[in-house]
């Protein structure tokens, strides 16, 4: 067997570069970097010889760095990827959010923080962070807890094991997740005789698993047994590509589809059977249905509280609870009757056990109306005033068709859009799992290089902007256009909200409550155009909707700031639901004691078990 002398560095980059996926595409699309001491000399030089064959990206911060190769996974579904390295010290720390936020929504990966010298020879070098009782700790074991699989490479030849271990996680659909290899500095620059072997091309099938016949047959039984059966669609279905099967299933048995903020657009806004979404921020056609089944099957979902009102939505008292997911972990949670199987496969091979079986059909009319609810809500403001987020949100929808993808990750907007943004199949894209301020601008470029060919729509509140918003120079410079929606509420709107309604007073978080000398004026148009993206200041709904159509067919991002209420939120009439969130058990104030009876009120409805 022939060898080739190698540095570990250069190892790893020429391995990666010759990892495919089905479709014959590099499964490493390439690698975002930020350089320093600690992965410069030894990755740094590595990426620059391999060139095209693994290409490198520059960024302008680890985080939102990360964020967009989450995204770009994301709307890959899982079957392709992005790298991200960093230096030791604040470059390798500066991830580990978003290493948490790809861990929470089973998304693919690949971290290289360059760590301490092996040998130890020069410690303390310059960013070290020294644990006085344990000599092996660095600042990178950090992303353990946040990371699907963890190794500290220490040695050239353990990249062997531990490169192929990192690509079977990342390809696999009930482990996936973030993967960190901390690669020591000195290790780096190695040299090694590596076989020749090691390097060919490598294919990385995407399993799909199979139900086992016995569960299949349980789960049969309950769908013919149940009177009111609904299906919550999580983004597991969006991953496993079964948009169709999803919709064949649900029309062929009767049984009505609500969504997860990871399972919005798998059924178009439009298909008949979509009833919109559950929960903490749904609608209510989609939560009256949740109210009263008696089956509730989940299909590629991890049941997260906002799905299920903290477990209090799903009331009736003799309903069961079907998970179908790839994870046993996810499958059996709450008692539910787990099917661990690929939900393409699953719903193939439920359908064809049910046969000709259908459920009561539900009633349509609620879905009518609560559609027509939604255009009133979303429809131009007639009178004075700052314009509500959901008038905005029905200013981008008018003025966009079924080629946008609306996107967001944390504030008012993502119950909003939730709630009220109407798509086409695969017409949204939401990063809620770990709810990430400054998730938005990095996230909205790395969906863009991932589908090119759809108009991305990335809604921002003003304090997500602030957290983090200089990938729009990344953007700017390798011609990335999307077009952003930066609501401007002079603070956070939805945390101050919800400070209020659990019994609290305004405090710290729109600006006017806060504890400064003067109110801030922040020149979002002049700070974007700053950055080289096209900035703009909407006057009125009017003028945003002819911006949103001014944007389409430029080839840099567009900003398009708009003043809202920051006193509006997302829900109207009787849409949404009770949330969990702590209540002080004693105040002074008629209003946290009024807060505190209603945290009582819905605690007891949660059932924890089936």
């Amino acid at each position: 067997m022939g060898t080739i002398r190698l540095t570990a560095a250069q190892a790893m980059v020429k391995w990666l570069s010759s990892q495919l996926t089905e479709d014959g595409q590099r499964f490493v699309d390439g690698v975002w970097a930020i350089f320093g001491h600690g992965n410069v000399a030894g990755l740094g030089e590595a990426l620059q010889k391999a060139g095209n064959s693994l290409p490198t990206w520059r960024g302008q911060n680890e985080q939102t760095m990360a964020h967009a190769a989450i995204a770009y996974a994301k709307a890959k579904k899982r079957r392709q990827i992005q790298a991200v390295t960093s230096s030791i010290g604040p470059g390798a720390t500066n991830m580990v959010t978003a290493a948490a936020l790809a861990h929470v929504n089973r998304l693919p990966i690949l971290f290289i923080p360059g760590d301490v010298f092996a040998n130890r020879r020069p410690d303390p070098v310059l960013q070290q962070v020294e644990d006085f009782d344990d000599g092996t700790v660095s600042a990178n074991d950090c992303f353990r807890p946040v990371s699907r699989y963890f190794d500290r490479i220490m040695r050239p030849e353990q990249l062997l094991s531990a490169l192929p271990r990192a690509l079977r996680v990342m390809v696999d659909p009930a482990s996936c997740g973030p993967v960190t290899l901390s690669f020591c500095q000195d290790v780096q620059a190695e040299a090694y005789d590596w076989p020749e072997a090691f390097f060919e091309p490598k294919v990385w099938r995407i399993r799909r698993p199979h139900p086992d016949r016995r569960d299949l047959e349980d789960v049969a039984v309950l769908i013919r047994a149940a009177r009111n059966p609904v299906i919550v669609a999580g983004g597991g279905v969006i991953y496993s590509d079964a948009e169709q099967e999803l919709a064949d299933f649900a029309t062929r048995h009767a049984i009505p589809v609500i969504e997860t903020q990871a399972g919005k657009s798998a059924l178009a806004q439009g298909h008949p059977m979509n009833f919109g979404a559950a929960g903490v921020d749904g609608s209510a056609a989609a939560n009256a249905l949740a109210r009263k089944a008696d089956l509730v099957v989940g299909i590629g979902t991890r049941f997260q509280d906002f799905t299920t009102g903290s477990w209090s939505l799903f009331e009736a008292r003799d309903r069961r609870l079907v998970s179908i997911n790839v994870q046993g972990y996810d499958a059996d949670k709450h008692g539910a009757a787990g099917l661990v199987a690929d939900a393409k496969v699953a719903l193939v091979a439920l359908s064809e056990v049910l046969g000709g079986h259908r459920a009561r059909a539900p009633d349509a009319s609620s879905r009518t109306e609560w559609l027509a609810a939604v255009n009133r809500h979303c429809a131009a403001p007639k009178g004075e005033g700052l314009p509500t987020d959901a008038q905005v949100i029905g200013a981008v929808q008018r003025a966009t068709g079924e080629n946008a993808i609306a996107m967001c990750a944390a504030g008012t907007m993502p119950g909003a859009l939730k709630l009220l943004w109407q798509p086409s199949q695969g017409g949204y894209h939401m990063e809620y799992g770990y709810s990430c301020m400054g998730y938005e601008i990095a996230g909205a470029m790395g969906l863009k290089l991932a589908r090119p060919e759809r108009e991305v729509i990335c809604f921002v509140g003003d304090g997500s902007y602030m957290m983090a918003n200089s990938e729009l120079a990344t953007a700017v410079m390798r011609k990335v256009p999307f077009t952003v929606v930066l609501t401007d509420n002079s603070g956070y709107g939805c945390i101050n909200r919800l400070q209020q309604a659990s019994g609290g007073e305004p405090f710290n978080n729109l600006y006017r409550d806060c504890n400064v000398e003067q109110q801030p004026r922040i020149d979002f148009v002049a700070h974007a155009a700053s950055m080289g993206a096209v900035a703009v200041k909407a006057k009125d709904i009017g003028d945003l909707e002819m911006q949103i159509g001014s944007a389409r067919g430029r080839d840099v991002p567009t900003v398009i700031v708009i003043e809202t209420d920051p006193t509006d939120g997302p829900g109207f009439g009787d849409a949404g639901h009770w949330w969990d969130v702590a209540v002080p058990e004693v105040g002074s104030t008629d209003k946290l004691k009024d807060a505190y009876a209603r945290y009582l009120e819905g605690a007891a409805k949660q059932r924890l078990v089936n």
